[in-house]
């Protein structure tokens, strides 16, 4: 219930990314490039995500889109109806084809750059497999399922000089930059507390089993994860080709432990990511995590510098949003208000965010990723930043896992005065024949 319900305000416009291409204002933002060749397009992992972020990459110019990849068959058909539909619309002639299996689709040699949306499971094998192959990518957050996964995904990034920017589109929004230039100016002085707020970690996985659809392949849906986890509809929301109805709900996928990071990663690479960025801890991250327990309900992270970031909820809505409290000021920003302690600490006018177009749907992240490809730079969001936001997420479940604090060496990446078992939890054994 919790899941769907702190999405309600994003289901109440989700029609305009999944049923149909709508052209969006933003575009009179988009920067034209000198390179006027295409960027031609991927695409691994075609359910509700894919759907908005086809939809943005569609209205990107000098991007085509050429191909998809899903396990499950009438999502790979609805991705080609609506990307065909785009182009016979434009009069463009474009061939789309889709796939089972994404190698097929990193063996073309058309394919410039892929995006993956898939469940977090897939992210890092994927995106390394990408990489090898020579295609850029674009990523969905959190960036890796494990600490040990986003360790190799870094390497492999660098080794093969690939782009890969992660969809942490906060980082384009021009509230939460506000927030951030803000606090890294010292305007709100001495930052001695930030909330954080994102909800539970992850819970066992407990739905009952339900027959498969028969164009689903589950096996290969689940790829390293162990054979014993079984289906359910809500692992991968079902969908209607005739009559059109899309997902009426999140890949619960995200909420159970066997599969994913719960909220903790879920909104965490969102609102954790843009704590870090404005204390300047890309790259870096706290040295102590206490878990959920022992009287307190919420995760703290300590920093070196004394700094403390906690999970705790800034207001009585519990707003999904970060709130930074300085000697100086404070601020409060999410994805639907922005609130301080000064009227002088408000973003200009000018900043303010179209509340008429649903968030996943606003591109100027991705618009920035395509810029980056054609500039062979790294885009907003690279990805060691990915991986430092993501191990924060991801330590704190370990420490909720554990039901203890354990402490952390940002700088060599390891747990410090550790018995081993934090040390386990950096990563799982894959199922054959699945290897990192």
């Amino acid at each position: 219930m919790e899941n769907k319900l702190s999405r309600r305000r994003f289901m109440n416009t989700a029609a305009l990314g999944l049923a149909g291409i709508t052209f969006l204002p933003s575009l009179s933002s988009c920067k034209k490039t000198a390179a006027e060749e295409s960027i031609r397009l991927g695409f691994i992992g075609l359910g509700r995500q894919a759907m908005f972020l086809m939809n943005g990459f569609l209205q990107v110019p000098g991007v085509k889109i050429l191909a998809g990849c899903d396990v499950y068959g009438r999502k790979r058909t609805r991705f080609e109806n609506r990307v065909n539909e785009f182009y016979t619309e434009k009069k463009v002639n474009v061939e789309v084809k889709t796939y089972e299996r994404f190698q097929e689709l990193l063996a073309r040699q058309d394919i410039d750059a892929v995006v993956i949306a898939t469940p977090d499971h897939w992210h890092a094998y994927i995106a390394i497999a990408a990489c090898n192959a020579g295609k850029d990518v674009y990523l969905e957050k959190p960036m890796t399922f494990t600490i040990k996964e986003g360790q190799e995904l870094v390497k492999t990034v660098r080794s093969t000089n690939r782009v890969l920017g992660i969809g942490s589109q906060q980082r384009s929004d021009p509230n939460f930059q506000h927030a951030v230039k803000l606090v890294q100016s010292g305007t709100l002085g001495l930052i001695e507390k930030v909330n954080a707020y994102v909800g539970a970690p992850p819970t066992p996985y407990l739905l009952p089993e339900e027959q498969l659809p028969e164009d689903l392949n589950w096996d290969l849906w689940l790829g390293p994860l162990p054979e014993s986890i079984h289906y359910n509809k809500e692992l991968n929301p079902p969908i209607s080709l005739d009559p059109p109805k899309d997902e009426e709900f999140w890949g619960g996928w995200r909420w159970y432990k066997e599969m994913g990071g719960g909220f903790t990663t879920d909104w965490g690479a969102h609102m954790f990511d843009i704590a870090q960025w404005a204390l300047g801890m890309d790259r870096n991250g706290p040295v102590e995590i206490a878990p959920i327990g022992d009287g307190t309900e919420f995760m703290t992270f300590k920093y070196a510098s004394g700094t403390i970031l906690t999970s705790e909820p800034f207001d009585e809505k519990m707003t999904k949003g970060v709130k930074f409290q300085g000697d100086k000021g404070w601020i409060e920003v999410s994805r639907d208000h922005y609130l301080a302690s000064d009227d002088a600490l408000l973003p200009p006018a000018s900043e303010k965010q179209d509340d008429n177009v649903p968030y996943e749907t606003k591109i100027p992240h991705q618009i920035d990723f395509i810029d980056a490809l054609k500039g062979r730079k790294d885009p907003l969001v690279p990805v060691e930043t990915g991986h430092s936001t993501c191990t924060i997420c991801t330590l704190g479940n370990i420490a909720c896992e554990l039901g203890r604090p354990v402490k952390w060496d940002p700088s060599t990446e390891t747990f410090v005065d550790d018995d081993g078992s934090a040390a386990a939890l950096l990563h799982y054994n894959y199922r054959e024949p699945w290897k990192l």
